[in-house]
């Protein structure tokens, strides 16, 4: 009986051996489990934080990429901005060369005809009335002078022909006083007097002497005393001290000087 006592003590200390060991390699397999839900939860955490950086990265990628995709349409407009631009210059670049052309051409024709019209008013002024004569000599002498000047461009040159050519038209529509010298057996300072082209008097500084320009002859005739009145209301009107009225003057040429 004893025996059996002790069988059956050894077995329950087996079983309590045996149940121990079990427990004890649970725990362990419990702790192993724990490790590895741990190892696989940082290891979820850290992809997940890869995969937010990647997303963020992407998202910057992104908005850089629509950033370089703006810039590059703004580039492209400019671009084709610059290719008007550029067309538009070689275009008037064309024009002002085919211009150019026509300069060079012009002023082949120019200049000759500037030379023509100065001898126009060297003939005019020989022919004319003695108006102003000195005036219209250094003018026509300054502009002789004028066209051989390089400094002086052509356009310049022939703006002051036609100036000149402007200031003999008005001695033919205005009237107009000035002193100067003229031939009376001698050289005598007067005033003169035109009305145009039509007549042309002379009186001497003290007012009690008048004379009128023929034409025809070329000299100066002595005005009648019965028309010293007329003259002397014609240079109170050009004096303006006396209003505009009807003249009446001896003509420089005559209808049948004219014929």
């Amino acid at each position: 009986m004893f025996s059996d006592f002790l069988r059956v003590k050894r077995l329950t200390l087996a079983t309590c051996l045996i149940a121990s060991f079990s427990f004890s390699t649970q725990a362990e397999q419990l702790n192993q489990a724990r490790d590895l839900e741990g190892q696989i939860i940082d290891q979820a955490k850290h992809s997940q934080q890869r995969i937010d950086k990647s997303s963020d990265e992407a998202l910057a990628l992104d908005a850089e990429i629509q950033a370089l995709e703006r810039e590059i349409n703004q580039l492209s407009i400019y671009k084709n901005h610059l290719e008007r631009l550029v067309e538009s210059q070689q275009a008037e670049q064309l024009s002002l060369e085919s211009q150019l052309t026509q300069i060079d051409s012009t002023r082949l024709g120019v200049v000759p005809m500037m030379y023509q019209m100065l001898d126009g008013l060297a003939e005019q002024q020989s022919q004319d009335l003695p108006i102003r004569t000195e005036q219209r000599q250094q003018r026509l002498a300054s502009l002789n002078a004028l066209m051989s000047q390089a400094d002086v461009s052509d356009s310049e040159k022939y703006r002051r022909i036609l100036e000149a050519y402007q200031i003999e038209l008005d001695y033919g529509l205005k009237l107009g006083s000035y002193e100067a010298q003229i031939e009376l057996d001698g050289l005598r300072q007067v005033e003169l007097l035109n009305l145009g082209r039509v007549s042309l008097i002379a009186r001497s500084l003290d007012h009690q002497h008048y004379w009128a320009w023929s034409q025809n002859q070329q000299q100066w005739q002595v005005l009648a005393n019965k028309e010293h009145n007329d003259a002397r209301i014609a240079f109170d009107v050009a004096h303006k001290v006396a209003a505009p009225s009807l003249l009446t003057l001896p003509l420089a040429i005559s209808a049948e000087e004219q014929k």
